[in-house]
């Protein structure tokens, strides 16, 4: 699995116009899911996206996570973050998990970051639908965080 987190002011999220999901401080989450990906791999990314230690300290140092700042996080599917351009000019999303497993684990990540922020501090897109994401990026400070090697 692998996570693009950007770190926002604040960021919303609409599928048909149709808001679904927005947060003021905290975190956009991008997540991405691969083939042979796990329950282990939602659990390990959601703990580092929640302790990941992007925002600033009274001293101006990134020393502060989102669990230490109160912060939110929105998170929307992305499989496109699988995507290879190593041939041709057409990306191939061959090493992205087909959209069952995806979905299983998109919600099994959701909840595991819920439990550690708290239900209230996450927000959603709606997976496999076509969103309009807004964010005010803060930095911008944007991490990506894979869950194991990528062959």
């Amino acid at each position: 699995m692998r996570v693009l987190i950007q770190r926002v002011q604040r960021c919303s999220v609409a599928v048909e116009d149709s808001l679904t999901g927005s947060i003021g401080k905290g975190v956009l989450v991008f997540l991405g899911v691969r083939q042979g990906d796990t329950a282990a791999d939602a659990e390990y990314l959601a703990s580092r996206t929640a302790a990941l230690r992007i925002f600033e300290d009274e001293n101006g140092k990134m020393n502060l996570s989102a669990l230490d700042t109160r912060g939110s996080a929105l998170v929307v599917s992305q499989f496109t973050l699988y995507a290879d351009t190593r041939k041709g000019n057409r990306p191939s999303y061959t090493d992205a998990a087909e959209p069952a497993l995806a979905e299983a684990l998109y919600e099994h990540y959701v909840q595991s970051l819920r439990t550690i922020l708290g239900t209230d501090r996450v927000a959603t897109g709606v997976f496999r639908a076509k969103m309009k994401v807004e964010l005010v990026n803060d930095g911008p400070v944007t991490i990506m965080i894979e869950s194991k090697p990528h062959p």
